[in-house]
């Protein structure tokens, strides 16, 4: 047996072609056997871990130094990189560096402000530079991140590129880190004016959910991932959506903190519904080779008026003007109705979220849908309502269309609606 015959018979899925036969000077003919292409197949077997920890930061609890100790050498001293956001570090900062002082880790932490307006190329640069100035053993070292969706983004892109990769732990203290940005795959920064542009799928090896640092948030940031919340019930659960209907303004108030029993109740039934329908989701299209994608839903319009409209505002706030337009549009079809249209407006307002902006024009609506049939592989694949906990997919919306959608979402602004 040659040895191009032994590529072509190789059982682990390596093919090969050879050239034909070829005269040597002599005058006799031989087979050159030169090999002119392959076709490689492998897989990669992916599995990461969401876990709800309670006050992580709590000294006696490991969750933190878990990932990536199975590799450091007995006797010797543990080591972590922890990027934090800057807002973060003035309200726990002290915490941080007194826990891994208590557990005896020697570690450097890379406080950046972290917002959308900075995510970008040159936040990522910094946060390399200072993890090159550290220096880890990028398997049994792995990097730390404490705070947002925004700052997750960027250490989970910075991740993926050093050293080709290097595994990353995730603290989300938002409520949209917590059931969005902290469970996915996907890192990200923005590039050239547009949300996003640049990004890789890389998930987290460990994702610690503590809800205990929405305690310190303000009340818009939570009104900001209730947003995220609201796109998983109006798409898949209704019952997530009737919580929210009953139980938004408590939630609001009480920061999912469970400051009675029944925010308690109701706070830790949002969260978990929400956090399992997303990984619903994304498990079985990790990679997003599936193009329609219901968690899609809120993010056609969105990242193009959310851009325009910085600093004014947030990511949740974004979505849910997007999924309010996308509501009438879907009642306009006959696929909503007017009273489930009624709710959806009257439960977003309740939860502090808007449901206009003046971006709302056929001008950006053109672009963003434009751009989003771009990304979407030559057609919209727009999720749409189909009453309440329901989705379904079009192809076929139109500027007119969008144009009625707008003036009939302008027309519900200000006067009450219900039930």
């Amino acid at each position: 047996m040659t040895p191009s015959d032994v590529l072509r018979s190789n059982a682990n899925g390596l093919h090969s072609a050879s050239a034909s036969a070829a005269q040597e000077p002599s005058g006799l003919f031989t087979f050159s056997q030169q090999v002119d292409s392959w076709v490689v197949r492998t897989a990669k077997p992916v599995s990461y871990e969401i876990r709800v920890t309670d006050d992580v930061l709590d000294p006696s609890r490991t969750d933190l130094l878990e990932a990536g100790s199975s590799g450091e050498r007995p006797g010797t001293r543990a080591r972590r990189f922890v990027v934090v956001d800057a807002n973060v570090d003035l309200l726990h900062g002290d915490r941080i560096r007194a826990y891994f002082d208590h557990r005896g880790v020697d570690h450097r932490l890379c406080v950046v402000p972290a917002e959308e307006s900075v995510k970008s190329f040159e936040t990522a640069a910094r946060i390399v530079q200072e993890i090159d100035a550290f220096g880890i053993a990028r398997r049994q070292e792995p990097v730390v991140v404490i705070g947002g969706g925004v700052l997750m983004d960027i250490v989970g892109l910075v991740s993926s590129l050093y050293r080709r990769g290097t595994p990353f732990v995730r603290v989300p203290t938002t409520l949209i880190g917590l059931v969005d940005a902290g469970v996915g795959a996907k890192t990200g920064i923005n590039f050239n004016g547009h949300k996003n542009r640049l990004g890789t799928y890389f998930p987290a090896d460990l994702t610690l959910l503590d809800r205990c640092f929405l305690n310190t948030l303000d009340r818009r940031h939570i009104s900001n991932g209730l947003a995220e919340i609201l796109k998983i019930a109006l798409i898949k659960d209704e019952g997530l959506f009737r919580l929210l209907e009953r139980h938004g303004g408590l939630l609001l108030e009480e920061k999912f903190q469970g400051l009675s029993s029944t925010g308690e109740l109701a706070g830790s039934e949002t969260l978990r519904r929400a956090i399992h329908g997303m990984l619903e989701e994304l498990q079985p299209n990790l990679w997003e080779a599936q193009l329609e994608r219901v968690v899609d839903y809120g993010h056609t319009f969105s990242p193009t008026v959310e851009m325009r409209a910085l600093p004014e505002l947030l990511h949740g706030e974004a979505v849910c003007v997007d999924m309010a337009l996308t509501t009438v549009l879907a009642q306009r079809r006959g696929m909503v109705s007017e009273a489930d249209r009624d709710r959806v407006l009257t439960t977003m307002r309740a939860l502090e979220l808007p449901t206009w902006n003046d971006l709302l024009t056929g001008e950006i609506l053109a672009t963003a849908l434009q751009d989003t049939v771009r990304h979407r592989d030559g057609q919209q694949r727009l999720p749409l309502p189909v009453g309440i906990g329901g989705a379904a997919f079009v192809n076929d919306v139109t500027a007119r269309e969008l144009a009625d959608a707008v003036a009939g979402l302008r027309s519900l602004q200000g006067r009450e609606v219900g039930r």
